[in-house]
């Protein structure tokens, strides 16, 4: 059985600080640990988030920009790269790569897939076809499982 996240602290994009584990308390959350230098998230990750959103409505999907020594993130590098330079979802900011050590990630993108009671059902690394298959499996099988 996973055990209970207690905290999830990132800067929304205004540098308040904020735990996701309390603002999106009792919600399926769809976690992507990103950089805006990251080809493979801007590039695939980012939009396959875009699309779990538009087809699970009912899970949250969520952003957090890992900040890494001369990567950091702005509100404007962040909002740069979307064509409509508007965030399609909620996007924090993970400064000093904090939220990206808590959960041993293996590079980026890192995607978290937390169930409704807080517990991390899978944690999948990348956005090639082998991570997106994974991903698409996990969510069916919480999708399902509620």
């Amino acid at each position: 059985m996973n055990s209970k996240i207690q905290t999830i602290l990132v800067k929304d994009l205004n540098g308040a600080e904020i735990d996701l584990m309390t603002s999106y308390k009792n919600e399926v959350l769809l976690l992507i640990i990103y950089n805006n230098d990251c080809l493979g998230c801007t590039g695939r990750a980012i939009p396959l988030a875009y699309e779990f959103q538009q087809k699970y409505p009912s899970i949250k999907v969520i952003g957090i920009h890992a900040d890494f020594v001369n990567r950091e993130g702005t509100k404007a590098s962040i909002k740069s790269i979307f064509t409509s330079g508007e965030n399609p979802f909620p996007i924090y900011i993970d400064e000093h790569h904090k939220v990206y050590d808590q959960f041993k990630a293996e590079g980026t993108p890192q995607w978290l897939l937390i169930s409704e009671k807080g517990e991390l059902f899978r944690a999948i690394f990348g956005s090639q076809e082998n991570a997106q298959n994974r991903l698409y499996y996990a969510l069916e099988s919480l999708v399902e499982a509620n």
